[in-house]
């Protein structure tokens, strides 16, 4: 039997290199090509090495960036090529979401787009940027075959604003795994001692500012190591201007080997999350996996992902006084508690198992 042909779009490629979306489809991989013929669409200038194939699928290049205002072009001629000869798309992201009416009418494909969390209403996008992106939220949902949601609160916006059901279907996390510290003290000299930590990108509204200011102001007895990519915009570069030679602060630039990462990670005495957009996010749900105790920016989307078991700040003085009562509180519950939910709800099989269902509800 012949099976059904996949595209993935909205994503810079595979292997994945620091991107939640990227993570996403590299795992999905392990078990998707058992079910469909996949074929994976990539940016060309981020894979000097063209693989044919990866993990099964196929992959086909671009010469167009992922990213920013040129990911509209990206995505709309991902769409474009794939809708002619394939049985479902799977659109990562709304940057593309402008073509989906045009080509319904051209394409038996079924088209499903993972809307990832509430893109306009990020800070780092200017005002006609968010009306762009609102608008092509809008046209996704209503013109989608099938819409996913990373968050039950994501979910519940889809039904409110657009009165449309949608498929809730989390992020995997079993990816990540503790990493000892035996090889790596000479590189990181602080492993041995209590820190807390946080990987993000350098953006307004994942408050890492707010983080910083508070580890400025309060000395805690243990330095805060921020992983972020800090040449990316004037913002991250100011802060690390401003930051970097705090006494108490240690800030490093993107790390793409998971192992050092996961060093720092599963290591770190608090995980500290400041994201205030977005659905469920991938490095939230990883700590959760590493049994790391969080405290975490408390939107709607982190207490969905935590299911209410971190600890939660809403401003500055929340925030400083968590980090004033830091040694205090009670780590080994919140580990285990969270570990015990992460391994319950945040596996690949099982998410992966969900997409599958998804793509298959639709054949009709």
């Amino acid at each position: 039997m012949n099976k059904k042909k996949l595209a993935i779009l909205g994503i810079v490629g595979v292997p994945a290199n620091y991107g939640g979306f990227e993570t996403l489809v590299d795992n999905l991989l392990d078990h998707l090509p058992k079910y469909f013929e996949v074929t994976v669409f990539c940016e060309s200038r981020s894979y000097p090495e063209k693989f044919e194939l990866y993990k099964g699928a196929k992959l086909a290049y671009l010469d167009y960036k992922a990213n920013g205002a040129q990911s509209i072009i990206y995505d709309s001629i991902s769409l474009i090529k794939s809708c002619r000869n394939h049985h479902f798309i799977l659109l990562l992201g709304v940057s593309g979401a402008v073509m989906i009416p045009f080509l319904r009418p051209f394409t038996k494909a079924k088209i499903v787009t993972h809307i990832d969390g509430l893109e306009w209403r990020r800070d780092k996008w200017g005002w006609f940027a968010k009306r762009f992106l609102k608008f092509s939220e809008r046209l996704a949902v209503m013109f989608s075959h099938g819409v996913i949601a990373d968050n039950k609160h994501i979910q519940d916006y889809i039904l409110a604003e657009y009165q449309k059901d949608s498929c809730l279907i989390a992020y995997g996390a079993d990816h990540v795994s503790p990493v000892d510290t035996n090889d790596y003290k000479k590189k990181f000299s602080f492993l041995d001692s209590p820190y807390v930590f946080t990987v993000c990108r350098i953006e307004p509204e994942n408050n890492i500012e707010m983080q910083l200011r508070a580890f400025k102001e309060c000395d805690i007895g243990m330095p805060y190591v921020v992983v972020g990519n800090w040449s990316a915009n004037e913002y991250g570069m100011k802060l690390y201007h401003d930051y970097s030679k705090v006494k108490n602060i240690i800030l490093y630039n993107p790390i793409y080997e998971m192992e050092e990462l996961n060093v720092l990670r599963s290591n770190c005495f608090f995980y500290l999350h400041g994201h205030s957009a977005g659905g469920t996010n991938p490095s939230l749900v990883e700590a959760m996996y590493l049994g790391l105790p969080v405290i975490a920016f408390g939107v709607k989307y982190n207490r969905e992902t935590t299911f209410g078991k971190a600890l939660y700040f809403n401003n500055f003085d929340e925030l400083k006084s968590l980090l004033l009562q830091i040694r205090e509180l009670d780590r080994l519950a919140m580990m285990v508690e969270l570990a015990k939910l992460a391994k319950k709800n945040y596996s690949w099989k099982a998410i992966s198992k969900k997409y599958i269902k998804m793509f298959k509800s639709l054949d009709s």
